[in-house]
């Protein structure tokens, strides 16, 4: 172990968390001088009186991918999801706290919610291509937006799917409905559908869940060739998957952040005790 950086003792933390304690997230220094996209201040959120986030501040960097873990029921999903208020869908939410996207408050009362999303592409546990062709899906939010010059559409969707590694398999099958894919095709296509609205961060919940180690390997490569170009959270259960793709991991637990540092050194070196457990499949 790295003697100038050892792991601090443990004191039995998470289950002083689990009986109400608080202790400030281990937010790694490396993190100051990255340039954020996202950030979080005071982040907390309820569904009805059950509180399910607890004081969440933390900065996604921009252009890198960013990886939430943690047991299930921790938190993961709902801190995506409130990234692009989806959240909001259901009346018992109550937020308090901010996000900050580009500078520009998530969560303002003046903010129009579907502008907001049409800046961040989501995708699934479960691919879910709309019932129609390949081609209209990758299409979907230009033409909602009213877009209707075919160079214009059909660029980006050879743009998009090039971009989501799939163009070579459905280059010759555009105009066929694109529930005739494999579930990795669709969960590629999904992606594609995705960046063709050009988002400012994609947002990926669990994406290779429901897919077999092949098509799984495939979405890995895929981030790893959209990193950069895009800024990525992505929500996993599966440890492996988190350190082969992301540049940071935030380890989550009963709806607090624990530790937030880059991937290698949450794996190898960590911080705190109990996150060193949980990586390392003591618990959880």
């Amino acid at each position: 172990m790295d003697i100038q950086n050892p792991v601090k003792k443990k004191s039995n933390r998470l289950a002083e968390i689990a009986a109400g304690k608080t202790f400030p997230t281990e937010t790694h220094d490396v993190l100051k001088s990255e340039e954020p996209l996202l950030e979080v201040s005071g982040f907390n959120l309820s569904y009805g009186a059950k509180q399910a986030l607890f004081d969440i501040n933390m900065i996604i960097p921009k252009g890198k991918v960013t990886a939430l873990v943690g047991p299930s029921g921790c938190g993961k999903s709902t801190l995506l999801r409130s990234i692009n208020r989806i959240n909001d869908l259901l009346s018992t939410v109550r937020i308090n706290g901010e996000m900050k996207l580009n500078g520009e408050p998530v969560y303002a009362p003046a903010v129009d919610v579907i502008e907001l999303r049409k800046r961040m592409g989501m995708v699934f546990q479960k691919p879910n291509p709309f019932p129609m062709s390949v081609y209209e899906n990758v299409i979907y939010s230009l033409r909602i937006d009213g877009e209707r010059n075919k160079s214009v559409l059909d660029e980006v969707c050879e743009r998009s799917l090039r971009g989501a590694a799939i163009w070579e398999e459905t280059k010759d099958r555009l105009n066929e409905s694109a529930l005739g894919m494999s579930g990795g095709q669709q969960q590629r296509l999904c992606i594609a559908r995705a960046i063709a609205a050009e988002p400012e961060v994609l947002l990926m919940d669990e994406p290779c869940s429901a897919l077999d180690p092949i098509a799984t390997n495939k979405i890995e490569d895929l981030i790893a060739d959209l990193r950069g170009d895009y800024t990525i959270v992505i929500v996993t259960h599966n440890m492996q998957q988190a350190a082969r793709v992301s540049d940071y991991t935030a380890f989550m637990y009963l709806g607090r952040l624990i530790e937030y540092g880059p991937t290698s050194t949450i794996f190898q070196n960590p911080h705190l005790q109990e996150t060193q457990d949980y990586v390392t499949g003591r618990f959880g």
